[in-house]
């Protein structure tokens, strides 16, 4: 299969049995039967550069770091860590101004977590303004233009990339030292449109969040095997919901039980970079379900302390120059 993106000519940035659109076999091969975009592929058009390419790249020239927050397998807290990771270090550094996209198209759920559910997106001459949680952290979820939190988005592949696309491009992000982009699970066509549209705009890299369960951890490995198929930097693995925190006796148990070793094992098979494991504390769930700042309410959970520790590795390795107004 393949998407309708001009520069997947790169073998490399194409599905594993996908010819490219620059082949010519594209739209013709077997491994194009039942794509949605085989009859796109088989005509002339896309051999031509796509404009939105360029658009990302300049749109984003005033972001320092562009990271990709990936998952193999739903349910792993993805969301939950790109918002928390958000607030974490707009709130420890108030001289960082971060932002928020929430890339999952069917599922949105940033604006919940982050507490702006009710809020709208504006728009001016320079683009749409992304809403503001804080005086440094901003956020851009199609949940914004919905007319109701439960209506269902039922899209083609297409439509889902040019919603992409927009977003990537049409967004005012102003100067941001980071952007994290909330990608819905797997590896497929919103994924291969981030990599389209980043590819000429100097991707950071991505962070993938996982459990302790080999189920889970099986789908990761796919991840990691996706992002060096395409070329993406894989800055480390965050194992998610490693234990569990009685709220009334802080004590913790392992309720998703690692059979083989857990994230940090694979980890070390694979060589990437373990950032470290995630309590489950209720409290900071509650907390993300109503939208409130976890900093606020629960000040000495040992999930901050976590999240604390990963950011400061992170922060290691995607240092930020201080832009003199």
């Amino acid at each position: 299969m393949t998407t309708n993106n001009s520069s997947m000519e790169n073998s490399t940035q194409v599905p594993e049995h996908c010819p490219g659109t620059g082949s010519e076999e594209a739209g013709k091969a077997a491994a194009c039967a039942g794509c949605p975009n085989q009859q796109i592929c088989a005509t002339t058009e896309t051999n031509k550069p796509d404009p939105g390419i360029a658009l990302v790249r300049d749109r984003l020239k005033s972001v320092q770091n562009k990271i990709l927050i990936l998952s193999g397998k739903g349910g792993v807290g993805k969301s939950t860590v790109t918002a928390l990771l958000g607030r974490t270090i707009a709130t420890t550094d108030h001289d960082l101004n971060v932002a928020i996209l929430d890339m999952d198209i069917c599922g949105p759920s940033q604006p919940r977590v982050l507490g702006v559910v009710d809020e709208q997106v504006h728009q001016s001459g320079s683009g749409w303004s992304p809403v503001y949680v804080d005086d440094n952290l901003s956020v851009m979820s199609i949940g914004f233009l919905l007319a109701s939190p439960d209506d269902a988005i039922i899209w083609r592949g297409p439509k889902k990339n040019g919603m992409i696309r927009q977003f990537l491009s049409e967004v005012d992000w102003g100067h941001l030292d980071y952007l994290f982009i909330d990608t819905p699970p797997g590896t497929s066509d919103e994924h291969l449109s981030a990599v389209t549209y980043l590819s000429q705009a100097h991707l950071t890299g991505a962070i993938i969040v996982t459990t302790p369960q080999e189920v889970a951890l099986l789908d990761v490995r796919k991840e990691i095997d996706f992002c060096r198929k395409t070329n993406i930097p894989v800055l480390g693995v965050i194992e998610n919901m490693s234990e569990f925190i009685c709220p009334s006796c802080q004590k913790s148990s392992e309720i998703f039980k690692a059979t083989t070793g857990g994230a940090a094992t694979m980890c070390q098979e694979l060589n990437v970079r373990f950032f470290g494991r995630l309590p489950l504390d209720p409290k900071v769930a509650k907390c993300c379900d109503q939208g409130q700042n976890f900093y606020d309410v629960v000040p000495d959970s040992p999930a901050i302390k976590s999240f604390e520790n990963i950011v400061q590795e992170l922060k290691k390795l995607t240092p930020v120059s201080v832009v003199v107004s």
